[in-house]
């Protein structure tokens, strides 16, 4: 069984740093991408302070459909190109968002949510796989160096794929 461990952590880096180690253990071995989807939200929903929405979209021909997550139900299909997710899929880079209110074509899934950052998974050969979306109900929430740590986790994942 896996523990994660409630902590205090002098930075964010820190809890980022120990967030890709936790991930590395808990996803070491298993290659199915749902599993490991699910194992990750979970991780970071109840690892990182301020979440309201931990999760994963997947492509599926022309649009990202919900797949493991943490926190009240979601929307099913996303655009590419449309809202946060569909933005960051479109564009393949993390998308972050201080308020989602100001931001052209938000899909508001969670009226609670205030910011989210968004980091598209992309395969080795350069193939979207889908993203890994965090909501947020405090207003600026995220920040580059949660961005950064979120794109690393996003790695961790991808490369939990094919080892």
């Amino acid at each position: 069984m896996f523990h994660v461990a409630e902590q205090q952590y002098a930075s964010k880096d820190e809890l980022y740093r120990s967030l890709t180690l936790q991930a590395q253990a808990l996803l070491q071995g298993e290659h199915d991408p749902v599993a490991n989807a699910a194992n990750l939200a979970a991780l970071i929903f109840h690892a990182v302070p301020g979440l309201n929405w931990a999760g994963f979209y997947f492509l599926h021909g022309d649009e990202l459909v919900v797949g493991p997550f943490q926190g009240k139900p979601a929307c099913v299909r996303i655009a590419i190109g449309r809202g946060v997710c569909g933005t960051a899929a479109e564009r393949r880079e993390t998308v972050l968002v201080e308020d989602v209110d100001r931001f052209d074509g938000h899909i508001p899934c969670d009226a609670d949510s205030r910011s989210e950052v968004v980091v598209p998974l992309i395969d080795p050969a350069g193939s979207l796989l889908g993203v890994l979306d965090l909501d947020s109900p405090e207003a600026a929430r995220f920040d580059a160096a949660d961005a950064a740590g979120f794109e690393r986790l996003a790695a961790v994942y991808v490369a939990s794929l094919s080892t």
